[in-house]
């Protein structure tokens, strides 16, 4: 699905990418039916999920912003190939990314990011000049780092976590027009053992549309039941909205999963996403409740009505969905 965030790059492995990207698609847990709410998921012969390795690694990537041909605009991993929202950019605590980025359209753009280590040459604005002209081209160094102590014995948290990534120039010297017009992508960055997805997907909330696409036509995402799916959610624009989702919950941390049973993390289905605002989970579709077209949405209630609402379409091992009947093309 072009709008679920993320495309996979040749000799770029998984440790900078989601499963789903190298693995053609969802992993379907076996013996899971749409029954499942009295079955517990897990059980003594599953095997463990598999959990992300220890940074480090130094990558190279390429990145282009051009124009779309229905007025947008957007970043891509490959020249003709942009998206709304741009690819996914995924790491590893410790990981250093090199990102050498080509403008190709008429006007300045660039490339800022939230929540990595990055000089100032890298800001990706134009109040530092470090912006790229029309047909130019830059390498913005993205830097990570594990937490550990300070000198001073004080706590320096790690860079683990969803970020993203945005226009800072076009439009205005904040990129306004930039980001109105899809100039915005996903990051993940992660840390050692955290539980890799079966599937990612990116929704962003970008003044009144969802990944830019027009009222009441959000995107719909896939999974069967059983499947590990991880959301990324940012919002973007002038408005503060509440992603909600419909039968799933999670835990409000950096992760959205419970450490254990004495996980203080409040378990939620609601959350508010102010602008720039970005948090993740993972959950496990259909868990307790089955197959189903399950609706996400802005909870703010005129938001809703105004078209904010998309659909998570939870299958059955057969590919069946009960009761389900297509809303709009997807």
């Amino acid at each position: 699905m072009p709008d679920g965030g993320g495309r996979s790059v040749p000799g770029f492995g998984r440790r900078l990418f989601g499963r789903r990207f190298l693995a053609g698609g969802a992993v379907v847990a076996t013996g899971l039916t749409s029954m499942s709410a009295a079955i517990p998921v897990s059980s003594a012969a599953a095997a463990p999920p598999r959990t992300a390795p220890a940074g480090g690694a130094v990558r190279r990537i390429k990145m282009y912003a051009e124009k779309l041909s229905d007025g947008r605009m957007g970043y891509g991993f490959e020249k003709g190939k942009a998206s709304v929202p741009g690819p996914l950019v995924e790491v590893n605590e410790g990981d250093t990314v090199h990102i050498e980025f080509e403008n190709t359209m008429d006007v300045a753009v660039s490339l800022h990011v939230h929540g990595l280590d990055y000089e100032i040459t890298s800001d990706g604005t134009a109040m530092n000049k470090s912006d790229v002209p029309p047909g130019g081209k830059r390498t913005y160094t993205w830097r990570t780092h594990t937490p550990g102590r300070r000198k001073d014995g004080t706590w320096r948290a790690g860079s683990a976590g969803y970020w993203h990534y945005h226009d800072h120039v076009v439009g205005t010297e904040h990129g306004t027009g930039g980001i109105r017009k899809g100039l915005y992508g996903p990051v993940i960055v992660r840390r050692k053992g955290d539980i890799l997805p079966d599937a990612t997907h990116t929704v962003v909330f970008n003044d009144m549309n969802i990944n830019n696409r027009p009222a009441h036509s959000g995107p719909d995402f896939e999974a069967t039941v059983g499947d590990r799916v991880e959301f990324i959610v940012i919002t973007h624009g002038e408005y503060y909205h509440t992603f909600h989702m419909h039968g799933h919950r999670w835990a409000d941390n950096r992760t959205g999963m419970l450490t254990g049973p004495d996980d203080p993390s409040q378990v939620i289905d609601n959350k508010i996403c102010g602008p720039a605002d970005s948090f993740g989970f993972q959950i496990v579709a259909g868990e307790g409740v089955g197959a189903g077209a399950w609706m996400y949405h802005c909870h703010v209630q005129s938001h809703s009505d105004m078209g904010m609402v998309g659909l998570f379409l939870v299958k059955k091992p057969d590919g069946t969905i009960p009761g389900y009947e297509p809303h709009h093309p997807h």
